[in-house]
């Protein structure tokens, strides 16, 4: 079975994004080898600290314990296959998840799923969420990183991957890689001597249920010091016209100065919602 497509970090947004749609799974190798190793710094102690489950240990709420973590979530790069990818489908995405994980060694693999089955949508449908994956660590066949089934986003709903389905995502520490809702996934186990730290970034179309409540793990007390593009992220902001007003207001306003006009949706959000075509999800 073929290797995910490993792209150099200089590469076009357009030529990620076209790997991504094609094949579910696209790595950029060595895109953010500061940051990724700063932010294992920043969250070392908390992820010390979380009580394995099967021998991985997993931590949330990742900006409220790393700066660092926020940048990384606003990669252009990263942003760039959001809009590539969702904007089909919503007039605005959204944060769904942010999680570090820690698998050591000997732990259990995770079960191989679809992200898109946390939502009653039959596949293949459109793509619903994109994940990247940052490498604190390298990733090889040895200590489980994370395995992918390529091709799996195309196939039908009942088909499940075999053992010989199945790939280990290989890429040095500070590397990325992204795949889409429907690839077939799940981490390994770690058979070397040491744990693999990554952490994880879910955006999602602007109207599912977010998987991670955001406004429990980042209230507004903490996002009120996160950038306003990050806010905006975590659903501080409209998902579509009128979709997570407060008090017939703009949910953003939280952070703004008072007395302004209320108001249910802002043009941009009105045309960007006007301009998508209606889809079909499940069954026909």
């Amino acid at each position: 079975m073929a290797q995910p497509q490993s792209l150099a970090a200089d590469s076009a947004p357009e030529t990620v994004a076209d790997v991504l749609a094609r094949d579910g799974v696209v790595i950029v190798a060595g895109l953010a080898p500061g940051r990724t190793a700063t932010t294992g710094h920043e969250i070392a102690a908390a992820l010390e600290r979380g009580t394995p489950e099967g021998g991985t240990r997993r931590l949330g709420a990742l900006f409220t314990r790393s700066a660092t973590a926020q940048e990384l979530a606003l990669h252009p790069l990263v942003l760039a296959l959001a809009d590539a990818l969702l904007l089909p489908a919503c007039a605005r995405y959204q944060l769904n998840f942010t999680g570090a994980t820690a698998l050591d060694p000997g732990c259990a693999p995770q079960r191989v799923h679809r992200d898109v089955g946390l939502y009653p949508f039959r596949h293949p449908c459109p793509v619903t969420q994109i994940q990247a994956v940052w490498a604190l660590d390298p990733f090889d066949d040895e200590n489980g990183g994370l395995f992918v089934a390529p091709g799996s986003h195309r196939w039908d709903h009942g088909r499940k991957a075999g053992e010989n389905d199945m790939v280990a995502v290989v890429m040095p520490a500070g590397s990325m890689v992204v795949y889409t809702s429907g690839m077939l996934h799940g981490t390994g186990t770690n058979r070397s001597t040491r744990p693999v730290v990554s952490v994880g970034f879910q955006y999602s179309l602007g109207w599912l249920r977010q998987e991670e409540n955001q406004y429990l793990a980042h209230p507004p007390e903490a996002a009120r010091a996160y950038p306003e593009a990050l806010r905006r992220l975590l659903g501080y902001d409209f998902g579509g016209p009128s979709l997570g007003f407060v008090d017939r207001d703009d949910p953003h306003r939280l952070f703004e100065e008072p007395g302004q006009a209320p108001r249910r949706s802002r043009p941009e959000i009105d045309a960007a919602q006007a301009a998508l075509r209606p889809m079909a999800f499940g069954e026909d």
